[in-house]
C-alpha cells in the first residue's frame, strides 16, 4: 500500500470498474455500479477479498469482450456521451481502456519494487 492508501487489490477493483462503465454504461448504455465514477472506485470495501476481486475484473473483462464481440464494428458509436468528449467510438474506448490498464500496471511494478527492491527490465 502507498502512503496515500492505494493498495494492489483497490487497483484491480477500480480497473474492473473502469471495464464497466466504460463498455457496460458508455458503450452498451447498461446501468453501472455507483462506484464507477471518481475516486472511491480504488477503495477496497470491508467485503471484498482477493477472491472477490479478481473474479468481479475476470467477470467484467468477459463481459466487456461480449460487448466488443457483438459491436457492428470498431467505428461504433457509444450509446451513452463520455464527458467532455461527446460519442465516442469503441476503438477509443478499447484504447483507453488500454492506456488505463498500462498506466496502473506501473504503478503496480512501483509499489512491488517498493517492497522487493528489484528493478524490472
Amino acid at each position: 500500500m502507498t502512503p496515500t492508501g492505494l493498495s494492489t487489490l483497490g487497483i484491480l477493483k477500480h480497473l474492473a470498474l473502469s471495464e464497466a462503465g466504460w463498455l457496460r454504461g458508455c458503450f452498451a448504455g447498461q446501468p453501472v455500479p455507483a462506484e464507477v465514477a471518481g475516486p472511491q472506485s480504488f477503495q477496497v470495501a470491508p467485503h471484498d477479498t482477493i477472491d472477490s476481486v479478481v473474479a468481479a475484473y475476470r467477470d467484467e473483462c468477459t463481459h466487456s469482450r461480449q460487448i466488443a464481440d457483438a459491436a457492428t464494428s470498431l467505428d461504433q458509436l457509444s450509446a451513452r456521451p463520455a464527458d467532455p468528449h461527446g460519442h465516442v467510438s469503441l476503438r477509443w474506448i478499447l484504447i483507453h481502456l488500454l492506456e488505463e490498464t498500462a498506466r496502473h500496471a506501473g504503478h503496480l511494478d512501483l509499489m512491488r519494487e517498493t517492497l522487493d527492491g528489484r528493478t524490472g527490465d
